[in-house]
């Protein structure tokens, strides 16, 4: 027996050593045997039987399908058992086995091997020999064919035995399975063989041994023609065999096909991460659970990777939403599975996948769309997919809401058994999700699974494509996510990033408000570490909105127009890539303070009406931004700078309305609207808040002595002096007249009371300065919490207070003065 492909390992396990010293003993004692029993009845009878077996060792005789194969040489070795002596047959046997082992052999033996092999034989022989001749055979009465028969079988199994032992023991394998698969197969050919020697035997008693001679010429002839047909089964083998790779391309293609659009559905919408795989494992179960045939299967596993391929047809506005649709937009939304089946009929697949997505939303009590299907009348992989859908939707994150828990969505869907669903279904997939949803967070990405899982020609699906590849090929490995996916992705982002910013600098008025949305929303587009957005001001831009790292440094910036990165951007209407930070940096008034900053991109905000500001991005690392960036930048500042000029404008005409022209401080409205805020907040903190009302005592004869434009001028000049003295966090409006209002947070009484007086004697030197002497202040003082908790209670307190105090002062003054009038009248009677 010879195997083509032998395998060894090293170093060889003793067992197996002493198997071969053990066999080797054995045929030397058999070998032994036969020389002491040596004698030739016929040495050219020998001589020849001898060369025939050399010549006949080489014609190995292979059965298609099968890598062993079995030499010729046995038949001279069966026949030999007749014919010659032990020694004889020993050294005919041994001598074809030696030469087979060296003579233009497939693979180089070892020379343990050679001695195995011809001592394994020699003992094979020495025992079919003894049962042929066994005294046992004759008292049973059986005849020389039967006997060599049971000598066929006895050499089959020596010989074979061993050669399996000895490969079990090597490669740590179960012999028996061993010698069943490997060998068991060329059983009939040693009973053909053993039949074969019968017949030459017959032939010799007729004509002589000379007459085998002959029958090697026919033995070659037939040989050669068993060759010829199975290098013709061969050669259509090899024909068949490129004609399934190409099959298995064209099929691989198809797949291919199906990936790559199921891999662009999925970059359209990247909030269904994983869908697509979810999605495919629980329909290939469900499929699998109710014995689904393989074509509707396919076409199961196809449609659940393109059942929204119709939405290439529903605005992007739409998909997207983060609210409720109307129902306008969602019958806009039910075109998809028409339009889907649409695209996939085209595609011509060889099962039936167009109507699996034309049905996936229809509803097992007819209440679907788009044909109102009901009942079994729905595909069975519509079915199925429909339930799938909806148990992944519920369990997935979407614009509108978050993903609800497994056992959650479960629940829902189970709710809708017998309605949207088939009862069946939902069922199965009641008994099953969990182990289901293991299974598809660790199963392979889509672009491989659909390599392996979708059914071939004579490969079965879910994963005997595997099964099928060659011996010794190696398995595909996972191809990584494709360019063209990210590229999707990244388009679609940007067009939704963009809209949503449309969105935002649209319906907001407020310029803060404004900028903290945009930034949030630019982020994903353009990585960045700092953004800053600069306004001009006559001739300077200034920081109106700073956020990220280092936004303090940024957020106290003023540059002088034409300066810096920002100031020249403004001026010269120009972008700027990759610029350095630091040459913004050194506006900062203190110079021992510095950014980690590296890179900037900064454009022009240009509206209508000319430029309005510049929008700078700020990165950590050299070179952060690529001219991808800059289009990306340029598409979104003209809509910031439409969007900063409403909110520049929306300031203005609050301010108008909300401030006092002649002084510029607050007006009464703003008053009151700070002071409510001031007052919830020291609600909160349970903190104190003191409120003085102000009133100019003389004001009315500085107009009337020197007209209103002094008035004003002293006006103006009061309300300067007032914002000087204001502490950080303290609040000064005026309220009409010579009336001023100054909230003083955190104040108590006694601190209120040191204010007023210092307000009371910069108002004193105020109107010294400007030659109006004559002229102070009344003021009265009320608290929060002890004098009242709302605006209107605290403001009418002060105001009564202020009155008080202002009666006070003039019976003070009047006092004063009678007292001067009493002296004055005292010294002139003395001077008489």
């Amino acid at each position: 027996m010879d195997q083509d492909k032998e395998k060894a390992t090293a170093p060889m396990p003793g067992v197996a050593i002493g198997f071969i010293a053990l066999t080797a003993i054995g045929g030397a004692l058999a070998l032994h045997q036969g020389f002491l029993q040596w004698h030739c009845r016929n040495w050219l009878q020998f001589v020849v039987y001898g060369l025939m077996a050399l010549l006949t060792s080489v014609w190995k005789v292979a059965l298609p399908g099968i890598h062993g194969t079995v030499p010729a040489n046995f038949i001279y070795v069966l026949l030999g058992i007749v014919d010659l002596s032990l020694g004889e047959i020993l050294v005919t046997g041994c001598s074809s086995v030696l030469f087979q082992c060296v003579w233009k052999a497939k693979t180089k033996h070892t020379i343990s091997q050679v001695l195995f092999h011809v001592t394994s034989t020699a003992s094979s022989i020495y025992v079919a020999h003894a049962v042929f001749y066994s005294s046992v055979g004759g008292w049973i009465g059986l005849k020389e064919p039967i006997l060599l028969c049971v000598a066929a079988c006895v050499y089959f199994v020596t010989n074979t035995g061993a050669i399996a032992v000895i490969t079990g023991l090597t490669e740590q394998k179960n012999i028996a399975r061993i010698w069943r698969r490997c060998y068991f197969w060329s059983f009939p050919y040693y009973l053909v063989g053993a039949g074969c020697a019968e017949g030459i035997q017959i032939m010799n008693r007729l004509l002589g041994w000379q007459s085998t001679v002959v029958i090697p010429p026919i033995l070659y002839f037939i040989y050669r023609l068993y060759s010829l047909y199975l290098s013709r089964l061969e050669k259509e083998k090899e024909h068949a065999e490129i004609q399934r790779k190409h099959a298995e391309e064209m099929a691989s293609l198809h797949l291919r096909t199906i990936e790559a659009l199921a891999l662009a559905i999925e970059a359209k919408d990247q909030t269904t991460h994983d869908h697509l795989r979810r999605v495919q494992v629980y329909c290939l179960e469900i499929a699998r659970e109710i014995g689904l045939p393989g074509p509707q299967r396919d076409a199961l596993l196809a449609a659940s990777l393109l059942h929204d391929i119709g939405k290439l047809a529903v605005p992007e506005h739409i998909i997207s939403k983060p609210g409720r649709l109307t129902a306008e937009e969602f019958e806009k939304m039910k075109i998809h599975p028409i339009v889907g089946a649409e695209i996939l009929e085209r595609v011509e697949f060889p099962y039936p996948v167009a109507p699996i997505v034309r049905g996936h939303h229809e509803k097992w009590d007819g209440s679907g769309y788009p044909d109102g299907l009901n009942g079994e009348d729905i595909p069975i992989g519509a079915r199925i997919l429909s339930v799938v859908d909806c148990l992944d939707a519920l369990a997935s994150d979407r614009q509108y809401r978050r993903a609800l828990p497994l056992d959650e969505a479960m629940a829902i869907v189970a709710a809708e058994s017998g309605k949207s669903y088939e009862p069946r279904i939902v069922d199965i997939l009641k008994r099953n999700y969990h182990d289901w949803e293991a299974k598809a967070r660790d199963s392979k990405p889509v672009w491989f699974r659909l390599s392996t899982d979708i059914r071939v020609e004579g490969v079965a699906s879910t994963g005997d494509f595997e099964k099928s590849l060659p011996q010794g090929k190696p398995r595909p490995e996972p191809r990584p996510p494709v360019e063209f996916f990210n590229r999707i992705a990244e388009a679609r982002q940007e067009a939704q990033t963009l809209y949503e910013v449309a969105q935002d600098l649209v319906n907001s008025l407020s310029l803060h408000d404004t900028l903290s949305v945009m930034a949030m929303r630019l982020k994903r587009l353009v990585p960045h570490d700092s953004i800053a957005v600069f306004i001009r001001r006559d001739d300077e831009v200034v920081c109106e909105f700073a956020n990220g790292d280092d936004a303090r440094l940024f957020a106290t910036l003023r540059i002088p127009l034409g300066q810096g990165l920002s100031g020249w951007v403004v001026e010269n209407q120009t972008p700027i890539l990759n610029g350095n930070p630091s040459v913004e940096l050194g506006y900062l008034k203190d110079q021992t303070k510095f950014s980690v900053m590296r890179s900037t991109l900064a454009v022009p905000l240009q509206s209508a009406s000319g430029v309005v500001g510049a929008l700078a991005l700020y990165s950590s690392q050299r070179d952060a931004f690529s001219k991808d960036h800059l289009r990306i930048m340029q598409a979104v500042s003209s809509k910031l700078a439409q969007s900063i000029e409403n909110s520049l404008r929306l300031q203005r005409a609050e301010g108008d309305a909300t401030t006092d022209f002649l002084t510029g401080l607050p007006n009464a409205r703003s008053l009151f609207l700070h002071l409510q805020q001031v007052l919830d907040k020291a609600r909160e903190i349970q903190r104190s808040v003191a409120i003085l009302v102000c009133d100019l005592d003389g004001f009315k004869v500085v107009n009337d002595n020197h007209g209103h434009l002094t008035g004003n001028r002293l006006l103006q000049a009061v309300a300067g002096a007032i914002l000087r003295g204001c502490r950080s966090g303290d609040y000064a409006a005026r309220m009409g007249g010579d009336e001023f209002v100054i909230i003083l947070p955190q104040a108590t009484h006694a601190e209120a009371i040191v204010i007023a007086d210092r307000f009371r004697a910069t108002v004193e030197a105020t109107s010294r300065e400007l030659g109006v002497a004559g002229v102070s202040m009344s003021i009265g003082i009320s608290e929060y919490p002890a004098h009242g908790k709302e605006p209107e209670e605290l403001l009418a307190e002060a105001d009564r207070r202020m009155y008080l105090d202002k009666q006070a002062r003039k019976r003070n003054m009047h006092a004063t003065l009678s007292r001067l009038l009493e002296a004055i009248d005292d010294e002139a009677t003395v001077k008489t």
